[in-house]
Formats: C-alpha cells, structure tokens, sequence
C-alpha cells in the first residue's frame, strides 16, 4: 500500500562566506613557491634514479648502485608524502579515491573538534583563573582610570549612555515603573511601626526635650510679638458690662501668665509640663509601635498619600529633574575645556585608591576577575557552538583552501623530508645487502 505521507527532506544548510585572510596573498605566494622545491626534489630525485639506473647497466659501476638506491627510495618517499599531504586537502590527481580529500569531507567533524578543543583547553576555569591572576586586569584598569584624560572620556561616555538610555525610555512608562515599585515597597512596610522606632531612636537621652525647648522659644517670642493682638482677643470675649479697666487687668494677667508658665517650663527641666510632654511622646511610641487602631489609621492615611494626585505629580517629577541633570551634565561633557565633575572625580578617587590600598586593589581584581569567570562559565558552550557552527557553514572547499594556506606551506617539509629521508634510508639499507 501506497504511503499517501510524504517525507521531508531536510533543508539544505546556508553557505556562508569565511571572513578574509588578510594576508592570503603573501600565504599563497610562500606555499607556491614550497610546493615548487618540493616538486624539483622529487624530480631530480627521479632524473638522478633514471640515470643512475641507465649507467649502472650500462657500466656496472658498483657505486651507482648506492646512488640508484638511494634515489630510488627519494622518489618512492617524495611520492609518498605528496600523497599524503595532496590527501588532506584534496583528491590526488582527481581520482576518487577512499579517504582523500579529508579537510572537505571531514569539515563539520574537525569544527565539532575545534570547538570543543578550545572549550576544553582554552575556556577551562582553572586555565581563565592563572591567566586573570596574572593579568591583574583590576591594576591595569586602575592605572588605565588614574590618567586624567581618560577618567574624562569614562566620564563622557557615561554621561552620554545615560542620556542616550534616559531619552529612550517613554516617561509614561518609567513613571508608571516608579509608582508601581514605590507603591510595592512601601504598601509592603507597615509606616506606623517603622516611624515609632525612628522616634524612639530621636528621643533616646532625652533629645525630644530639646524640641520642646525650641517650642516654647519661638512661643515667647510669638506672645510678645503678638502683645497687642492677644490683649485684644481677651477683651473681646469678657462681657460687656465688665468695664475696661478690669479688661486690661485680666489681659495683663493673661499675657504676663503665659509669659511667666514659658519662662518656668524652660528654665525647669522637671516641671510638670515638661513630664507631661514626655509621657505623650513615649505614650505615642508606643501606640505607633503595638496599638492595632493607631497602625490602622497610619496605613489608611498612607494609602491616601499614595493614591492622591499630587503623590503621582511629585514622582513624575523626579524622573524629569533625573533626565533634565543628565541632558545637562552631558552638555557639559561636550565642552571642549569641561575638566572636572563629580563623577570624573569619582572615577579617579577609586582608581587612585586603588593603586595606593592593596586590600582595595586585591578586592578589585577578585571583583572583575569572577566577574570574567561567570561570563566564561555562562558562554563556554555557546562558544564552542559558534566555532562548530561557523565551520560547518563554511564552503567544503573554500574550507580546505585556507587551511593549507595556514598550514599547508609547513606540510611541504613533510614533502621535502620524505624525499630526503627516504634517499637516506633506501642508501642505508642497499648498504646493508651489500654487505651481507
């Protein structure tokens, strides 16, 4: 029966092109020029074989036989090794032949390889570790930072990047951020609590007194410079039958009765009053801290707070303050002759610290140095991905061309050698019959 399914074939993967060699032109003149006196070896090692060989039976000379010998085993190792290096990139001559051309044919296996070579050799952390210990990378940047001009180019370029991200954003959408974090936070806190421990802490050693000392001097100095005002308002409410002469003497004990009770309260640290003051303060703090009633009425008004208008305005405000400084600071950065700023020296503060502070250096070199490691510890992978994957889309062929331009000029020694070796091992052992 006849399957209706039809099978998918899997898209063919894309070519891309391999990046240029930047010198591929010297590379390929050097392996040319290899390859030559590779190929003249081999040949005058054949010439040599074919004219040894013709006068050895020619003459019979017994020393031509060394020499046949001797280039005959030239030729058969210059062969040899030409087809082994011809092998790697390509098929010898053309012809088909199994387990030729194997850079083309292998190129996705030798990417998986490479990639995992250099993750496993390279992106190890131990490896990373020694190398970052011995870079220092924390003093280099501390020494790079303690020069002026570039503490002012980290400086322009960060004032530029928080310009540039603060003119991105939309500021409906970092007020509605702000709100949204602002409110969480504090919807999160209870307020009443948190502002009796803040009152405990003010009036610890009696230092709400000194509030209340400040009170009532500005009390004094209010009634005497409201002498005439607050006789005035005492008149007005006694009868109008009480004649005024009584009316000034009732407004004169008033006056001078606030006066005096002042003047007592402030000069005696235990009056009455002054314990009354700080039995309600304490009485307070600690309703604020455990009365259900009091923390309920101060979570009602904080939701008030944060729900009014003007809580909104305020916040939006803050972010068009933030992007106005920065606008501004980044103006100033552009200045020719701008040298100086709180964050410029900010930047050189902690460079300069840090060369003189050996705990602070140390610190600075284990910050950026894990901070490196998590990096490589988070991308090994993807790195050996990436190499892997860009090899295999690499062209087979353009593949196998540049890695004998890399490489291929040191092959041919392994041409030359053979050549070389061969002739010798070929003498040695014509010898070694010869002799037995």
């Amino acid at each position: 029966m006849h399957d209706s399914r039809t099978i998918r074939k899997p898209e063919p993967r894309p070519i891309i092109a391999a990046p240029p060699i930047a010198d591929e032109a010297l590379k390929r003149d050097r392996l040319v020029r290899m390859k030559r006196f590779a190929l003249l070896l081999l040949l005058a090692s054949g010439v040599v074989f074919v004219i040894a060989l013709i006068m050895e039976r020619h003459y019979g000379w017994i020393w031509l036989g060394y020499v046949r010998a001797a280039a005959e085993a030239s030729v058969v190792g210059g062969v040899a090794d030409w087809f082994a290096v011809t092998a790697l990139f390509r098929h010898p001559l053309g012809i088909p032949i199994p387990h030729t051309a194997i850079v083309p044919a292998r190129k996705d296996r030798i990417g998986r390889a490479l990639g995992n070579f250099v993750q496993q050799n390279f992106l190890d952390r131990e490896v990373v570790a020694r190398k970052l210990a011995a870079l220092r990378l924390g003093d280099r940047a501390a020494q790079w930072l303690s020069e002026p001009a570039n503490a002012r180019t980290v400086t322009r370029a960060t004032a530029h990047a928080l310009t540039s991200a603060a003119n991105v954003l939309r500021d409906e959408d970092v007020q509605s951020f702000l709100e949204r974090t602002a409110g969480d936070r504090l919807r999160s806190v209870q307020v009443a609590p948190l502002l009796g421990r803040a009152l405990r802490l003010l009036t610890a050693d009696g230092r709400h007194q000194e509030l209340l000392d400040e009170a009532l001097r500005l009390a004094a100095r209010a009634t005497e410079a409201n002498d005439t005002l607050i006789r005035e308002k005492v008149q007005e409410q006694t009868p109008w039958w009480i004649p005024n002469i009584v009316d000034r003497r009732i407004s004169d004990r008033v006056v001078s009765g606030i006066g005096r009770t002042l003047a007592e309260v402030s000069a005696d640290p235990d009056h009455p009053l002054r314990l009354k003051f700080d039995h309600a303060v304490r009485n307070f703090i600690e309703r604020l801290q455990s009365s259900p009633e009091t923390i309920a009425r101060a979570e009602a008004l904080k939701e008030e707070l944060l729900a009014d208008a003007a809580t909104r305005e305020f916040i939006g405000t803050i972010w068009s303050d933030v992007k106005r400084k920065l606008r501004d600071y980044a103006l100033l950065t552009e200045d020719a002759e701008f040298s100086g700023g709180k964050l410029e020296g900010a930047i050189a503060s902690l460079a300069h610290n840090a060369l003189e502070d050996a705990v602070l250096s140390e610190k600075l070199n284990n910050w950026i140095d894990q901070a490196v490691l998590a990096a490589v510890d988070v991308s090994r992978t993807e790195i050996a991905q990436l190499i892997s994957g860009t090899v295999s889309a690499w062209d087979p062929q353009e593949t196998s061309r540049r890695i004998e331009l890399q490489i291929g000029r040191d092959l041919q020694f392994v041409r030359i050698n053979g050549t070389i070796v061969g002739g010798m091992v070929g003498l040695l052992l014509y010898a070694l019959t010869r002799a037995l």
